[in-house]
């Protein structure tokens, strides 16, 4: 076992430094698919917790103003399939997880008043996705517990477990485990998604 740990720390320092978009130096041990699905797979873990809006008139202007901020994303994340879900919740929250998915929560309508303000926070959230900060946290919680159980977790691990790469992710809030992200993750989120607003044709 402590064989198999060493193994593990050295090819984290071999694969796991990165740049982020605004070129800080990064802790990136997953691979990009595999982040992709931890973040389906948070996804579909929280519609079959959370009541979805039906609402046409909800579900037409939250996706007019994601899919304006996700058509600006260039490179590889052009190419993503963006999933995006309003979810019946009073708190003020949205966010943005690999593998293309996008939640915003019916209380965000009450704080968010007009487009441009929403666009700020979708912009904000898909920034985190853009700038890799949920691998990033994932990436220190593996070196952190010296084992590969959070890629595998999803599958097929206890509710705790869950929740807690789900926190990593980003949504913890939506499952009860406050994890923020922090103030330079929050920075990064914010310059990006105000770039992606702008040229989407918003009002940062």
């Amino acid at each position: 076992m402590k064989y198999v740990i060493q193994l593990l720390l050295v090819a984290v320092l071999m694969v796991g430094c990165a740049t982020s978009p605004l070129g800080r130096r990064q802790l990136i041990f997953l691979p990009e698919s595999q982040m992709a699905e931890l973040g389906v797979a948070s996804y579909t873990e929280m519609k079959k917790k959370q009541p979805i809006e039906r609402s046409g008139t909800s579900n037409r202007y939250v996706s007019c103003v994601a899919n304006a901020i996700t058509h600006e994303l260039t490179g590889k994340w052009a190419k993503q399939d963006w999933e995006v879900t309003v979810f019946k919740d009073d708190s003020a929250n949205a966010f943005a997880l690999p593998g293309g998915k996008i939640g915003v929560h019916t209380g965000l309508f009450k704080a968010a008043k007009n487009q441009d303000q929403l666009a700020a926070v979708l912009g904000h959230e898909v920034g985190h996705v853009l700038a890799r900060h949920g691998n990033e946290r994932v990436s220190t919680n593996l070196v952190a517990q010296t084992g590969l159980q959070i890629a595998t977790v999803m599958v097929g691990g206890s509710a705790a477990k869950k929740s807690a790469v789900m926190a990593a992710l980003g949504v913890g809030a939506q499952v009860g485990v406050l994890l923020p992200f922090s103030r330079k993750h929050e920075t990064e989120a914010d310059l990006i998604g105000l770039d992606l607003m702008a040229r989407a044709g918003f009002d940062p």
